[in-house]
């Protein structure tokens, strides 16, 4: 019945109230209580019986129970031991969920991927804390893990600037790092007032696909390269790479950056993923 899916404001207040459950701020505890949204975030996921899931934050079980009905396996990771009791009632009844109790940013992923979810492909699903959203997401796409997809719950700003284009004012080391690892795309834009406690801003769900050939680059010097060039946005490429105190002149950077045809007085923000994996395979080996 609709009225006890755990997205039902009555049902979440019923057994909240029932434990005693009180959000955690420090946490950034903020429940989903749209169907709607729910069931967005599967479709979107493009969840199938097919699909290994791995959850993180699942809160009181409310989007993971919807992609309980939808996926083979989910594997929810949830930091909160006083949820613990909650989710064993209100997933009682899906027989294809696990539980673990844990810090995702301390957890070994791909052991769990091998151990929990017949070593992958996985898609990931979250609603991030908003303090969380970077670390997390970084340490997803940094890892080198058998993942497929990440369909995840974050600030509406963050998902603009991971889906923001050259040029543009949102556009910044945070849009580079995402797209050389992904094709990232906004699925549904979210309304504070669906979650339980409201937060004081709206949120997005953006989804990235991974690429399953990643740029033929030295990750290391290419971030380099990044880091600096955003590191002072109002200063033109050649001077935010000659001050940031790299083992190289401003005269070599000149040279490369003539010989790339990219204009000296040109700033990070309009420079692509590909101008920058240029820039760091040209430049000498960078050290500070």
């Amino acid at each position: 019945m609709e009225d006890k899916r755990l997205y039902s404001p009555k049902y979440v207040r019923e057994i909240l109230n029932r434990y005693g459950f009180e959000f955690s701020k420090s946490l950034g505890q903020n429940f989903l209580i749209d169907g709607n949204i729910v069931r967005k975030i599967g479709i979107e996921g493009e969840i199938t019986k097919e699909d290994y899931v791995l959850e993180i934050g699942p809160g009181m079980g409310t989007l993971t129970e919807e992609l309980s009905l939808r996926a083979k396996k989910v594997v929810a990771v949830e930091l909160d031991k006083t949820l613990l009791p909650i989710l064993d009632e209100t997933l009682e009844s899906c027989d294809n969920i696990e539980i673990i109790h844990g810090d995702i940013l301390k957890i070994d992923i791909q052991k769990l991927i091998d151990e929990k979810l017949d070593g992958g492909p996985v898609k990931v699903v979250a609603n991030l804390p908003y303090y969380v959203t970077t670390p997390i997401i970084a340490k997803l796409l940094e890892e080198d893990l058998n993942l497929e997809s990440i369909i995840v719950m974050v600030q509406k700003e963050v998902a603009e600037r991971m889906v923001a284009n050259p040029g543009s004012k949102q556009y910044g080391s945070l849009s580079v790092f995402v797209n050389f690892y992904s094709h990232p795309k906004i699925v549904v834009k979210v309304p504070k007032t669906v979650f339980m406690p409201q937060p004081k801003i709206d949120s997005a769900v953006i989804k990235l696909t991974l690429k399953e050939n990643l740029p033929d680059v030295d990750r290391d010097q290419f971030f380099k390269v990044v880091k600096a060039a955003f590191s002072k946005r109002r200063k033109t490429i050649i001077n935010s790479l000659s001050t940031y105190g790299f083992n190289i002149d401003k005269e070599c950077i000149k040279e490369t950056l003539e010989q790339l045809n990219i204009k000296l007085e040109e700033r990070a923000e309009n420079l692509s993923v590909e101008d920058f994996i240029k820039i760091s395979k040209t430049l000498p080996p960078l050290d500070i």
